[in-house]
């Protein structure tokens, strides 16, 4: 696939600064006009006996500022030495940064990612003091606001988030809450959880022309013995396994297709790099729920490879003609692929 034929229009008002409850749904049934249901409609959609897998990953704070310049911290490789990202073109080899808390960071070495040494070790004790969650750039500059608001670091939070380790909401999640959760239960639904933490693909842009070509960032996967063993005896028992967001999507297909280490016995756990577009074919997932994705995103192409690009395209143009709200903090979709 080609990265340009991921792209579309939309006006830039549409992008969602703040969440919104409950939120408008998109329903897609199959070949069908696409609806609008309301958020109480799509939970009564989905019926007992079949399956609802959500991800647990929680978002980490470490967006630091040092003065104007914005810096990710991704990974600790030493005691004082980490991989970030930073617009760094400007710096040259051992230029010095000043830190919050009288901390500095000298660059090593250029790339994406950047590696930089801290003129002192830091634990999660700093990034709780002086860091802030990593939100998407447009969000940011839909709000005409670099820092985050206090009210972000609940809606930027899924309901259940408790492993720590991602870069990025599984926004999806960010939809339903705890109730939301008992309320389906209560009914007959089942409700299980993966981790997949958000890496560093979510912040680099896709550059290759040709999606094929594209290298994804691999991402940490955790899909437990018991989570496999409900999906399994759901799909025996003829329910449909509904994926809420397109993280949880990559976790369960990356099992699916043998990619992670382990068994149904132990569970499994591993990195995964699975990319999905138009032509993928789904082993386990038979309903999706996310939001609306950016132009030339691999997300986007996870959506195309659900449905197809033609009918993501032209129900993504239909929402935008009734002004559904864009992106991580906008409005929900519902796709059920091509069954009717």
């Amino acid at each position: 696939m080609k990265l340009a034929d991921l792209d579309f229009s939309y006006p830039e008002e549409l992008i969602a600064t703040a969440p919104q409850r409950p939120s408008r749904v998109m329903w897609v049934q199959g070949q069908d006009e696409p609806q609008e249901i309301t958020f109480q409609d799509l939970m009564a959609r989905i019926p007992s006996g079949d399956i609802l897998v959500v991800n647990n990953t929680r978002v980490l704070k470490r967006r630091v500022f040092a003065g104007e310049v914005e810096i990710l911290f991704l990974k600790q490789t030493n005691a004082q030495e980490w991989e970030v990202l930073f617009p760094s073109k400007k710096y040259k080899i051992g230029s010095v940064l000043e830190l919050p808390l009288g901390l500095s960071m000298t660059l090593l070495e250029k790339g994406r990612p950047q590696k930089v040494r801290l003129s002192e070790p830091v634990g999660e004790d700093y990034f709780q003091k002086v860091a802030e969650l990593p939100l998407p750039p447009y969000i940011q500059k839909a709000r005409e606001q670099r820092h985050t608001v206090e009210a972000d670091e609940s809606w930027y939070q899924t309901a259940w988030a408790k492993t720590p380790g991602s870069f990025a909401a599984p926004t999806a999640s960010l939809h339903f809450s705890h109730k939301d959760m008992e309320e389906l239960k209560a009914r007959g639904v089942r409700v299980a959880e993966v981790t997949l933490h958000v890496g560093l693909g979510t912040f680099l842009p896709v550059t290759a022309e040709d999606l094929n070509d594209h290298d994804m960032h691999e991402e940490c996967v955790e899909v437990s013995a018991a989570t496999w063993a409900l999906i399994q005896e759901t799909k025996t028992k003829g329910g449909h396994v509904w994926a809420l967001g397109t993280t949880t999507t990559r976790s369960l297909e990356s099992v699916g297709l043998g990619l992670l280490p382990g068994s149904a016995q132990t569970g499994f756990q591993g990195f995964t790099k699975l990319l999905i577009q138009p032509g993928y074919q789904f082993k386990v997932v038979d309903r999706l729920l996310t939001n609306f994705h950016q132009p030339q995103s691999t997300l986007l192409a996870l959506v195309a490879g659900f449905s197809s690009l033609e009918r993501v395209k032209a129900c993504y143009q239909w929402a935008i003609e009734r002004k559904f709200r864009l992106f991580s903090y906008g409005d929900l979709t519902c796709w059920t692929g091509n069954q009717q």
